[in-house]
């Protein structure tokens, strides 16, 4: 019987000293909570900013952050940041994402900005301007410094590192050298056309991505056959030289203004 009772009493201490780690625990539980209940406070405060990477867009990061005012307001929220041209965005830039009265300061802002970034905005067809840039060189120019007899697309006066975006969403059939085109990019798109990127200093895309409207796929450069920076833009119905039709009615045709 007295074993019996001392193992009883063996089993309440027992009992006891696992109550008290469990108290420990608990309490040291809950030491550890209130660190986390913190990062996580600093966390959600840090989403008001978005660091850019390549590839990114002001109007793909306003769509893909449900900025407050879209692209505009983002564009007006960190005018210092960007500078002048708004497509002009760089990896590493801290972008403010909280735009709280930007959108209507973006609507009277000075109309060089807007006119520059409006080239380039996604219409509701889901096309857009290749490059927020002045259209130089025309479709159908005649002349001896092309091969053909005239110019089978059209020129955009541009510097060299000026991003390159795709007209629609398509898959990349082409990216590399292009021989006389330099870095060039042909993409196919849903309605069977495919457009053509070329001169370009850089590619960012290769043959079978995916890419959206108006996702950057370059820059700007004068590589191959070129007399300085700017980008050739072809529309053809066929992948390869010789199918080309005017890109600019094509492009208005789908809505964009230029």
């Amino acid at each position: 019987m007295s074993a019996r009772g001392r193992h009883r009493r063996q089993r309440a201490r027992r009992v006891t000293r696992l109550s008290r780690i469990s108290l420990m625990l608990t309490a040291g539980g809950a030491g550890v909570a209130l660190p986390l209940m913190v990062a996580g406070g600093a966390q959600a405060a840090q989403a008001d900013t978005y660091t850019v990477v390549a590839g990114d867009t002001l109007s793909r990061i306003a769509k893909a952050q449900d900025v407050d005012g879209g692209w505009r307001a983002l564009y007006d929220a960190n005018r210092d940041l960007v500078g002048d041209n708004p497509n002009l965005i760089r990896p590493g830039q801290e972008l403010v994402l909280t735009t709280d009265g930007a959108a209507d300061t973006a609507g009277s802002a000075a109309a060089p900005q807007d006119t520059a970034a409006d080239s380039a905005a996604e219409t509701s067809t889901g096309y857009t301007a290749p490059v927020a840039a002045a259209a130089s060189t025309g479709y159908g120019v005649a002349g001896s410094l092309w091969s053909s007899g005239y110019h089978t697309g059209t020129d955009f006066s541009a510097a060299s590192g000026t991003p390159v975006v795709s007209i629609a969403a398509g898959e990349v059939v082409k990216a590399g050298d292009g021989g006389a085109y330099g870095n060039e990019i042909v993409i196919l798109h849903a309605d069977g056309h495919y457009s053509q990127y070329a001169h370009l200093s850089s590619i960012s895309v290769s043959v079978g991505q995916q890419v959206g409207s108006g996702d950057q796929i370059g820059l700007v450069g004068t590589t191959g056959n070129s007399t300085g920076p700017h980008l050739h833009f072809e529309v053809r119905t066929g992948p390869d030289y010789g199918s080309d039709i005017d890109p600019l009615a094509y492009l208005r045709a789908n809505g964009v203004t230029i």
